[in-house]
């Protein structure tokens, strides 16, 4: 249990290599140079070093799921040498509802210590997630104002 892994190293160390270049990275020069992450582990898709899943031993994702549900990915600490085994997915039907979402994410975050300073990022993706899965409400027509604009409006119908 006590043997050392030629394979650990640092997370500060993997930030300070690839914070300039990696493969979620996407620079906009146009826009003041801000720089965002693609990373699916990475709930504000802002590029810093707290953010970063790929970087990070814990980290946890949310994605839209099938029919209106919210797909929660997290990583474990413990399988950071075999990626194929290191995350694991919890999927949260569109049938439930949104406050009993968000305290599932929120505990699940913030349980035995996970990750609480990503608590309010991951309730605010879900919210985000849960939003844009929402049908927008149809444009009311306008109504006319004015006596000119009622008399008009009276005379076409």
């Amino acid at each position: 249990m006590g043997v050392f892994s030629s394979n650990a190293v640092s997370s500060d160390l993997i930030w300070e290599i690839v914070r300039n270049n990696n493969a979620y990275l996407v620079k906009r020069k146009e826009s003041g140079g801000i720089q965002f992450s693609r990373d699916p582990l990475n709930l504000t898709n802002v590029h810093s070093r707290k953010y970063a899943g790929f970087v990070n031993e814990k980290a946890v994702g949310v994605q839209p799921g099938e029919k209106n549900g919210v797909k929660v990915i997290s990583k474990k600490a413990s399988a950071s040498q075999k990626p194929a085994k290191s995350t694991t997915e919890v999927t949260h039907s569109g049938g439930q509802s949104t406050r009993k979402i968000y305290k599932t994410v929120a505990n699940q975050t913030a349980q035995s210590g996970y990750r609480p300073d990503l608590r309010e990022a991951a309730v605010a993706r879900v919210s985000a997630v849960r939003k844009s899965q929402k049908d927008p409400k149809p444009t009311p027509e306008k109504k006319p104002r004015g006596a000119k604009a009622k008399k008009a409006a009276a005379g076409e119908s």
